[in-house]
């Protein structure tokens, strides 16, 4: 007979009742910590975290906000609600918007109902957030830093038990460490994707393939290495001052159906003028933008516009668009600015074979034009220059080039046997 005294039946109850909520939350974390290791890519572990907090929370809409890499801005990288479109394109300033405050302050916000009319909330038109009574924001912290903040929403009024709290809490600490190692693992899978495509375009530089086919490849190596929407490359044509699409990825036939533009004019035209690489944020917001229509149509975002450099002239320019608001940094523009320059100096290659072929093109025909004037001096006693305008009107006539008015002339010629003029000597026969 045990002599310790029976506890009373509410007491059992609300031990019960603390044991089922520690075992819900080492199940919850177990399973953030099962899914979130079973993955280095940030996008799935991010989806992963807003599917666990809606889960948890049984909540309405649940909003996760990155810092950006220079640490100046939240971004939204993953939603449950609104529509996944928005990812990427909305930001706020820290210390704007109850968001940006939590992120500034490094506190966690509570509001248990008409949350909208807390006056650190921030209206966005694309967002629903004014639709939503209750509403948390906690920060997600790793080694003291605040490195995002996880918005938790409810439509109707809510008030939010302290264990929710404690374990929305350890889940936003719980997740920062994950997210820095995943970003970790984006930046160097990023950083070998910029070496591979860097030797992928040394290497068709330094090939002999045909230059289109080259700047075909720079192109499309350099959209999959910045994960870009269109990436182009323009041409200068010192001639008219226009540039021209010369290569390009994208598949839009109103991109590739795009007017030359006039040196100095929107983006591109600019960064040749300055020649220096010109970034644009958003280039439907950018009033220097050419061709805005285009932009919203192709979803087009921000822009990093580089020249292609040989010595101190700009030849053309690498146009790189992304779909949602991306910072290029001074690694990416660097390499852009390599990729740029060895794309100059393949053109300026294949130019001057092209410029050297036509010089030995021209001195043959030249040679072939002479001897064909001997023959018809010889047989017709003609001047020279008479022997040559009867070259040039039978070239019009029969529109054949001079070439070949001049081989067809010397083959007869030497068919029936009949010798040069005198100074014009047959070809030696090997």
């Amino acid at each position: 007979m045990s002599l310790l005294p029976t506890p009373p039946r509410r007491a059992t109850k609300d031990i019960k009742s603390v044991l089922r909520e520690r075992t819900r939350e080492v199940e919850v974390l177990y399973h953030i910590s099962e899914s979130i290791s079973s993955t280095l890519d940030l996008e799935s572990v991010l989806k992963h975290i807003v599917e666990v907090v809606v889960k948890v929370m049984k909540a309405d809409s649940c909003l996760l906000y990155l810092l950006s890499e220079h640490r100046d801005e939240l971004v939204l990288r993953a939603s449950w609600n609104p529509h996944p479109r928005l990812i990427g394109r909305v930001s706020l300033g820290l210390g704007e918007g109850i968001t940006g405050w939590v992120a500034r302050e490094k506190v966690p916000v509570v509001i248990l109902r008409n949350a909208s009319d807390d006056p650190r909330f921030k209206f966005f038109h694309t967002l629903p957030e004014d639709r939503y009574q209750a509403f948390v924001s906690i920060p997600v912290v790793t080694k003291g830093d605040v490195i995002g903040v996880i918005n938790v929403q409810h439509k109707r009024a809510r008030r939010y038990q302290d264990a929710e709290l404690a374990l929305l809490s350890t889940i936003a600490n719980q997740v920062g460490g994950a997210i820095e190692n995943a970003r970790l693992y984006e930046a160097m899978r990023r950083q070998a994707l910029q070496l591979d495509t860097l030797s992928q375009v040394s290497e068709s530089v330094a090939s002999s393939r045909m230059i289109d086919d080259v700047l075909r490849l720079i192109v499309t190596t350099t959209a999959q290495m910045l994960d870009s929407k269109i990436c182009s490359l323009m041409l200068v044509d010192d001639e008219k001052g226009t540039l021209r699409i010369a290569a390009t990825q994208s598949l839009s036939e109103a991109y590739c159906r795009k007017p030359p533009l006039r040196i100095g004019q929107s983006v591109s035209g600019r960064a040749v003028k300055e020649q220096r690489p010109v970034y644009v944020p958003n280039v439907k917001k950018e009033k220097e933008f050419f061709y805005q229509d285009l932009a919203k149509r192709e979803s087009l975002c921000s822009l990093l516009s580089v020249p292609m450099m040989v010595k101190d002239k700009v030849i053309g320019v690498i146009n790189t668009y992304t779909s949602t608001v991306h910072t290029f940094d001074d690694k990416e523009i660097k390499i852009m600015q390599t990729i740029a320059n060895q794309a100059a100096v393949a053109i300026e290659n294949t130019r001057l074979m092209e410029q050297s072929f036509e010089m030995k093109e021209a001195l043959t025909v030249r040679k072939l034009v002479e001897r064909a004037k001997g023959y018809l001096m010889h047989s017709r006693t003609l001047s020279e220059a008479d022997a040559f305008r009867v070259m040039q009107c039978q070239s019009m006539n029969m529109r054949k080039s001079m070439r070949e008015i001049a081989e067809a002339i010397i083959l007869a010629a030497e068919l029936e046997g009949r010798p040069p003029a005198p100074g014009v000597s047959r070809p030696r026969r090997v």
